[in-house]
């Protein structure tokens, strides 16, 4: 069997959510849905094999609370090495993301880091390939 899988997140306001995306990860957007002119309701951005959907937030929906520094749920995003982990911790600062983990080694043997974005949603950056053996 065949599979991939990416990861959806609703955000409040999806035309910010996806310009900061683009800036601060260098993400690419391969597609996007606007019932108005200069609006999102849909978009779909790269990052080499990775894929996150933005989604326009219904009235009550959000980021999972954050308690204890940390949320219930972020997107996983890995890199190649410890390097591209460091320089992109730079550029995420930069563009404003709040430092939950700064980056460092996990017992596990992962080198990461996360933050949350501007409306509050974890992002977990890292060398480490979830699903390859350790």
């Amino acid at each position: 069997m065949s599979a991939s899988l990416s990861v959806f997140t609703l955000y409040r306001d999806p035309m910010a959510a996806v310009s900061w995306l683009v800036e601060a990860f260098g993400f690419e957007v391969v597609n996007s849905f606007g019932a108005e002119e200069g609006t999102i309701d849909h978009a779909e951005l790269r990052l080499g094999d990775a894929v996150v959907m933005v989604q326009a937030a219904l009235d009550g929906q959000g980021p999972a609370p954050e308690a204890e520094g940390s949320t219930s749920r972020a997107p996983v995003l890995s890199l190649d090495d410890e390097a591209s982990v460091g320089a992109l911790y730079e550029r995420v600062s930069a563009a404003g993301a709040r430092t939950l983990h700064a980056p460092g080694t996990t017992p596990w043997g992962n080198y990461r880091f996360e933050v949350l974005d501007p409306e509050g949603h974890q992002w977990s950056v890292g060398s480490y390939r979830p699903g390859m053996s350790w």
